[in-house]
């Protein structure tokens, strides 16, 4: 039989290192689920704990609430702990297509004249380029890149 575990919003804010008002908040955000009320008490779990330490640990890489959210969605348990724990995020590997697959720019694809693009360093050699008016989702897939292997680039280099 497992143990569990639950808070009271004081005891969870003390032991994730926030003050009450950060929970409070974080539920009415999104960032955690609401917790159970059992009487008049509300009980916190694991799953609260866990995502407030995976916070910590995000905003630590300096990525905004609404990245956190949408990293942390749908993302079970034990991931969100390894995740807090400061292991990278485990995701499926993407597939590159070969250069036999790969299709010509369109004609005439030169970037527009006043078309901005963010440059971002990964790793010696290698860059990442953003367009800055690309769709939310290819946003996303730039942060997660760079969060996963920023680490690798040299100092000074970002």
């Amino acid at each position: 039989m497992a143990l569990v575990t639950t808070y009271k919003l004081d005891e969870l804010a003390d032991e994730a290192g926030v003050a009450p008002r950060t929970v409070r908040y974080y539920v009415q955000r999104g960032l955690l689920p609401a917790p159970e009320f059992r009487g008049k008490d509300t009980a916190y779990g694991r799953e609260h704990l866990a995502r407030l330490r995976a916070i910590k640990v995000l905003q630590q890489a300096h990525l905004p609430l609404e990245e956190i959210q949408a990293r942390l969605a749908g993302v079970s348990v034990d991931e969100i702990e390894r995740i807090a724990s400061g292991a990278p995020p485990r995701v499926p590997a993407a597939r590159c297509p070969g250069p036999e697959e790969a299709l010509p720019p369109p004609a005439g694809a030169g970037a527009p004249r006043g078309e901005r693009w963010e440059r971002v360093e990964i790793a010696e050699g290698v860059e990442l380029h953003v367009r800055s008016d690309a769709p939310e989702r290819s946003r996303r897939i730039a942060l997660d890149i760079e969060s996963r292997y920023s680490t690798l680039a040299p100092r000074g280099a970002r």
